[in-house]
């Protein structure tokens, strides 16, 4: 399996990168967002998804780990294949994807070309407890953090909630925590933040 494709970025479009590793050109389907990341870059480095079946050999990539993993998160659901995917994550940032399943807002997520009611609802069913996971610091499509997610400084949230979920604690008390200790005290450093947390959980 290819974990990541790091090379010489030779061509772009908003749907798809070319990079060149080793003298060979690996065209990967991508989203907006990786788009917007990648643009004015010479090199490159996105991580990977392979998507094989018998007709078509198919590589996805992105930007960071956290849009790979809601992808595949994505896919995981009954009627969501890859292109709908990536459009969900051309539609919405990672946060803000993260957010609206958090939140449960089927409305907003039929907005999506493709994307149908009992769709959206399983992609909200069978999602929300699993994105707590990813740790991403959730927001809104106005750019408001989420009810239910992160926390005002995500930098240190996404930080504190990778360094508590790997020493072992679950993540949904993780995020519960984490989010409540920032609330308190936004601008506390991340090693605060973890040792605050390590005397609550």
């Amino acid at each position: 399996m290819i974990e990541y494709i790091r090379g010489i970025l030779d061509e772009l479009t908003p749907t798809q990168a070319t990079i060149e590793a080793h003298g060979v050109g690996y065209l990967l389907n991508i989203s907006l967002n990786t788009y917007t990341a990648l643009q004015g870059k010479g090199e490159a480095r996105l991580f990977v998804y392979e998507s094989i079946r018998e007709d078509a050999w198919t590589l996805f990539g992105f930007a960071t780990k956290q849009e790979r993993e809601l992808f595949l998160m994505l896919i995981s659901v009954s009627g969501v294949g890859g292109n709908t995917a990536r459009t969900m994550l051309s539609s919405f940032s990672a946060p803000e994807l993260a957010g609206l399943i958090m939140e449960g807002n089927e409305r907003m997520l039929k907005t999506v070309k493709g994307l149908g009611a009992k769709t959206a609802q399983r992609i909200i069913v069978e999602l929300r407890d699993k994105v707590v996971s990813l740790g991403i610091a959730a927001t809104s499509p106005s750019g408001e953090p989420s009810n239910t997610a992160a926390a005002p400084n995500s930098e240190v949230y996404n930080e504190a909630f990778e360094a508590l979920k790997m020493l072992g604690f679950p993540p949904a008390p993780v995020a519960k925590t984490v989010k409540a200790i920032l609330k308190d005290e936004p601008s506390a450093p991340v090693e605060k933040v973890i040792k605050m947390a390590l005397k609550m959980l």
